[in-house]
């Protein structure tokens, strides 16, 4: 895995992902002591705030920088880092557990989201084949791990489910603090709310489901 060819792959539109963005940084010495060109290479692939992203450097220029091992004697020359977030790692780790097989895990997520290929002049960018490098690297018949769910319904009842874990006990404490203080803090709080647009379609909503309710209930009498 050749980091700078990566990037240049990049920089040319033929890195096929999900992702929008890369990042490309290099470091190196002012006085350099060691015979190798544009040293200390990182790739991050991805937006940095995102619940997934690549981090792609040179570990054997990092090691050197660090330990002051030299180049041609480090173990790792490169390092591949996932680095997950949220439900994207819960996925991960589901996965890590049910196969136990850390390999496994890591290239399905690497083969669901990244793909480097080679660029054929007048030909559509989803016809051009994957790169020999990165075939080689990523391995035959690897599978694609999808780190998502598809969304659910909304469901009021979740909601408070929510409520219940995140903010009613915070919300006792407030209330309980009104009392001791004689204030209306937390009152004045949801008499000055402002509902969108949303807020007021599930109120309708939950509003039409109740009467329906009763409708069918008078009807089953």
């Amino acid at each position: 895995m050749d980091i700078p060819q990566l990037t240049e792959k990049c920089r040319h539109e033929e890195c096929i992902s999900v992702f929008r963005s890369f990042k490309s940084y290099r470091s190196g010495e002012l006085i350099r002591r060691e015979e190798k060109e544009a040293m200390g290479h990182t790739l991050y692939i991805g937006s940095l705030k995102s619940e997934i992203y690549f981090c792609l450097y040179e570990k054997d220029y990092e090691q050197y920088a660090k330990s002051d091992i030299p180049i041609d004697e480090a173990e790792v020359k490169n390092r591949f880092e996932i680095r997950l977030k949220n439900e994207r790692a819960d996925h991960a780790i589901l996965d890590l557990m049910a196969y136990h097989d850390a390999e496994r895990t890591a290239f399905s997520i690497i083969n669901r989201y990244l793909r480097f290929v080679d660029k054929v002049e007048n030909k559509r960018r989803s016809t051009w084949k994957m790169n020999e490098n990165w075939a080689w690297f990523i391995g035959k018949n690897r599978e694609k791990l999808k780190l998502t769910t598809q969304p659910e319904p909304y469901s009021f009842d979740r909601t408070l489910g929510w409520l219940q874990r995140q903010v009613a006990p915070t919300l006792k404490v407030a209330l309980w603090l009104d009392q001791i203080k004689d204030t209306t803090v937390i009152d004045d709080m949801i008499r000055h709310a402002k509902l969108t647009k949303r807020h007021e379609k599930i109120v309708q909503q939950q509003a039409d489901a109740a009467e329906q309710m009763v409708t069918n209930h008078h009807r089953q009498k």
